[in-house]
């Protein structure tokens, strides 16, 4: 497994694996390639995620489990771009992300897109979601 020089690190209050999993879930061709988590040796909760990557298509990312006892919120002024590939790839992921979350921006036309979303998943992850005009 060869990690980027530079990877988007999230880091989650107690829900790592929960997002992993719904990332996993809605986009095609992703996959986790490590997870390593807390267990009972540890001064840390048991299951918490110590450390993970995981791939969304080409993209690697890295997640950990918050364990310093102050939740950190995710910023908007950070989002993951996401060009994708077909209408229905589109509603997938948006309806996927959206559940739990918000609609920062609601699907509209915007060229050079043939549509285009901004949203907050239930974790605090922006995502912008861009589907490419085909004329």
């Amino acid at each position: 497994m060869v990690v980027p020089k530079i990877t988007t690190f999230l880091m989650f209050n107690g829900q790592a694996e929960e997002a992993i999993n719904l990332y996993i879930e809605a986009f095609e061709d992703a996959e986790i390639l490590a997870m390593v988590k807390y267990d009972e040796n540890d001064e840390e909760p048991t299951g918490a995620v110590q450390h993970a990557i995981f791939r969304l298509k080409d993209q690697v990312f890295m997640a950990i489990d918050n364990m310093n006892g102050v939740d950190i919120d995710m910023n908007p002024a950070m989002s993951l771009y996401v060009t994708v590939d077909s209408p229905l790839e589109m509603e997938r992921l948006f309806s996927k992300l959206k559940s739990g979350g918000a609609i920062l921006m609601p699907r509209t036309e915007m060229p050079p897109f043939r549509e285009f979303t901004w949203i907050i998943d239930k974790y605090g992850v922006n995502f912008q979601l861009a589907l490419p005009d085909k004329k």
